[in-house]
């Protein structure tokens, strides 16, 4: 049977294709366990840190943040390990065992006695006292903790591309088997979040914290497991090298040549040698970062291979390298941006589980029968509130804006940020007003019972956090998910491993801030505003003051916005160009 071009190109493109169909069970089924374990540890750690370890909240929350932080920030390391050296096969396979051996360091901590401190109130050498960790104990916690860290640097930044290497792009079959896994790996993620935030959120509280942990360790081993034994099948890529090599050798010639005089035609006049091997795009000059242009200065002294190209590429960069470091460049101020809005997200997966501790969390059926929401799974309405609206967002939404603006979008990249931005600081201020009004119930009307070392339940149902959870899920809809396309389309095609960690560096790097932030104002408000009693702190002041940073973040965000440039063209922010979307982009953002 005579083979179409269009399809499949040559036998080698037909064997990615069909390993492609082959490999997706053991890839996808890799990805649905993997997110059952990684989320199922990390969606009630804060809880476990106070319950089990007897932390403070501050302590807890500093701590949480910092490792947050970090399993994001190590997302840059992995993509440059994965790209340089290591390749993504086996950038997974180390990673998912790091976070397995993780996973099975927290939950012995959870099982041993000895390895965490005793109950509050068991036995008579603590006098019903909350004893405090002890060295060691808190070694063993964070030797675990610091093993996940390693795992997500490398899975995060790989398994979503991992699944794509498996499928040709260049073929029909293989575009469809692309697709088909994205829809597959997203999902996934939506299954895992709602299985972590429930069922196992409530083993870990209601039932025992051992069996809680050990349940997510176990199914980390089942993706393990999956994963090695698709191996014979993987399409595994070699790296490429550093792409960091090229936006070095361009800041070192541009340094080289800082005092030579600009051209007066800066096109023509410029080294513009492409070589037939490259998978960037070509991009136009631009006059922004013209100091960038001396790298592409032809000099007496610059020799040429016989292909062209320069002989000393620490010395001589062709235009199209420079344009790629501005690219770079450009991105950074809206990813600046970025930073200060998530720690308006980070906000509602901290605090808000203290808050959530502090109200009624009672769901009753009947007169006498009710259930008791775990708190931290009330988290999962921002979830909710981000899946509802995607959908809604693409079908109804973007073809009206479509109509409307004649942009394939509906509206630009940066347009949608702000957007976020918007909703980020409405859900702040709102947030606000629902402590003052769980606090005044707490002091007023407060419910019978109390949580151990936390003061008085307040009577006003933790039902009432739910906007506000769903407002911040709203916010991502746009933002997260607009940062996604956002660095996939502005960097080099060559660097796009590295603007996906970008996300993730952005995230940790908000972590940072917060637990920056909470660790200050509890300083200079001597712990007057986040005390361990919420009842007796102010935390709806530091909420104002949250909601107040990202409004100044946010004209900032549009000072930045009407100054960048596009990928590819000469125009602004505000006049985005639509370029041909990839099935990567169809799928992530929406």
């Amino acid at each position: 049977m005579e083979r179409n071009n269009e399809d499949v190109h040559n036998l080698d493109e037909a064997k990615v294709n069909y390993k492609g169909v082959k490999a997706l069970p053991f890839v996808v089924g890799n990805e649905t366990f993997e997110k059952l374990g990684t989320t199922g540890t990390s969606s009630n750690l804060l809880v476990y840190l106070t319950d089990v370890f007897h932390m403070k909240t501050i302590t807890a929350t500093t701590l949480m943040n910092i490792f947050h932080g970090s399993t994001n920030f190590s997302t840059l390391f992995g993509a440059f390990l994965c790209d340089t050296y290591f390749g993504r096969y086996k950038t997974l396979g180390y990673a998912s065992i790091a976070s397995l051996m993780g996973m099975v360091v927290l939950t012995l901590t959870a099982t041993i006695e000895k390895l965490h401190p005793p109950d509050c109130g068991k036995g008579s050498a603590t006098g019903g006292a909350c004893l405090e960790p002890t060295p060691w104990q808190i070694a063993f916690l964070l030797f675990g903790l610091g093993l996940l860290i390693i795992g997500a640097g490398g899975i995060r930044p790989c398994n979503l591309a991992f699944g794509a290497d498996q499928f040709n792009p260049n073929t029909a079959s293989g575009k469809l088997g692309i697709n088909s896994f994205f829809n597959w790996y997203y999902f996934t993620f939506t299954f895992a979040m709602i299985i972590s935030l429930t069922i196992i959120v409530y083993v870990q509280t209601e039932v025992s914290w051992a069996w809680g942990l050990a349940i997510p360790a176990f199914l980390m081993f089942l993706s393990c497991a999956l994963f090695f034994m698709g191996s014979w099948i993987y399409v595994k890529l070699e790296p490429e090298g550093s792409p960091f090599t090229s936006v070095m050798r361009v800041l070192v010639a541009a340094l080289k040549k800082r005092r030579l005089p600009s051209p007066d035609q800066q096109w023509p006049s410029l080294f513009n040698h492409i070589p037939s091997n490259s998978i960037n795009s070509k991009l136009p000059y631009t006059d922004q970062f013209s100091f960038l242009n001396k790298a592409a200065i032809i000099t007496p002294e610059d020799k040429f291979k016989s292909d062209g190209s320069a002989d000393d590429p620490w010395t001589l960069c062709s235009t199209q390298q420079v344009e790629e470091v501005k690219c770079l460049v450009r991105v950074i101020p809206i990813w600046g941006a970025a930073i200060m809005y998530h720690v308006a997200t980070t906000q509602q997966q901290t605090y808000v589980v203290f808050q959530a501790l502090q109200s009624d969390r009672r769901l009753f059926f009947g007169n006498t029968h009710y259930f008791k929401i775990p708190a931290a799974s009330y988290t999962i309405f921002t979830m909710i509130g981000l899946t509802i609206w995607i959908p809604f967002y693409d079908r109804i939404v973007v073809p009206s804006l479509r109509r409307i603006t004649a942009r394939e979008g509906g509206i630009t990249l940066l347009q949608k940020m702000g957007i976020g931005m918007v909703i980020a600081i409405v859900t702040m201020f709102i947030s606000a007003l629902v402590e003052q009004k769980r606090r005044n119930l707490a002091l007023t009307q407060p419910l019978c019972e109390e949580t151990g070392r936390r003061g008085a339940i307040s009577s006003m149902s933790a039902l009432w956090l739910v906007p506000q959870l769903t407002l911040i899920g709203l916010s991502e809809a746009f933002t997260v998910i607009a940062q996604v396309e956002f660095y996939y389309k502005e960097f080099p095609e060559n660097m796009r491993s590295i603007g996906g960690s970008f996300s993730f560096v952005g995230l940790a790097l908000s972590n940072y801030l917060s637990g920056f932030m909470v660790t200050v104002v509890h300083s200079l408000t001597t712990g007057n505003w986040l005390p361990e009693d919420l009842n007796e702190g102010r935390l709806d002041y530091f909420y104002f003051m949250v909601s107040g940073l990202e409004a100044v973040n946010l004209g900032y965000f549009v000072l930045c916005s009407k100054w960048y440039k596009y990928k590819g063209s000469g125009s602004h922010g505000v006049d985005e160009m639509d370029f041909g979307k990839t099935e990567f982009e169809k799928t992530v953002v929406y």
